[in-house]
């Protein structure tokens, strides 16, 4: 098997008084799907914002393609691969969708071809082109966020909990699109409350509790497994 793509090794990070990451050890195999899963507040969030740099590791390493990023800042991580998509989505309400998609692409202009391709999986932002991104629906400001992360090819896709919210018709579309860029070869790390993308999407998954990863494994063994579902997460799968 091929190295990680991405290594965590003995992370902890802190927020102010508050210890939220303890010592996380998570293997991110390359070219694949792993979904972060836990119940909310376990740190799910603080690892991917750790992992980007918006929180820097207090102690242990991030390992990114074979390189040291523990203490890269954050646009050098960007830089080195890796594409970002908060939660709060992280879109700029009054610029148009154009100047939102020029934003990202930080290596140069936007590539014409990839951005017809963005076109084929987020029809919406042809149709929205040069609107004001603030105008959209919730589900085209997500469709936004997640295409200016896809805005230049990235090794690595840290995304969290992007159907959040969203309509089953919009929860389909960003399916299909995570998928294709799977077919890329790019990795994703995807932090997902909701169950059924995450078994429809995810190669491998992550269980943390307590600020800790608790359960490594395939996503398919944890989601026919209501036993294991129901020991490290409190929840069946089969509920959803």
């Amino acid at each position: 098997m091929s190295e990680p793509v991405l290594k965590l090794k003995g992370v902890e990070t802190d927020i102010a008084q508050y210890h939220i990451l303890k010592k996380v050890d998570l293997d991110v195999p390359r070219g694949s799907v792993t979904m972060l899963l836990g119940r909310n507040g376990v740190g799910k969030t603080t690892t991917l914002r750790t992992i980007i740099g918006h929180w820097q590791a207090r102690a242990g390493s991030i390992t990114f393609d074979g390189n040291d990023i523990t203490r890269l800042p954050v646009p050098d991580r960007a830089r080195a691969g890796i594409g970002f998509v908060p939660e709060d989505m992280g879109i700029f309400a009054d610029l148009t969708v154009e100047e939102n998609m020029i934003l990202a692409a930080i290596s140069g202009p936007l590539d014409a071809a990839r951005r017809d391709w963005l076109f084929s999986v987020f029809p919406p932002l042809r149709t929205f082109w040069n609107a004001a991104a603030g105008n959209l629906s919730g589900g085209q400001k997500q469709m936004l966020s997640i295409a200016r992360a896809m805005a230049e090819r990235r090794t690595l896709y840290l995304i969290d909990e992007p159907t959040k919210g969203l309509a089953p018709a919009i929860i389909s579309t960003m399916v299909g699109a995570l998928r294709e860029l799977k077919a890329q070869g790019a990795s994703i790390l995807m932090v997902e409350q909701n169950f059924a993308v995450a078994k429809a999407l995810g190669d491998h998954a992550a269980v943390m509790d307590d600020g800790r990863i608790v359960w490594t494994g395939s996503m398919a063994e944890l989601a026919n497994d209501a036993t294991l579902q129901e020991r490290l997460m409190g929840l069946s799968m089969e509920m959803q």
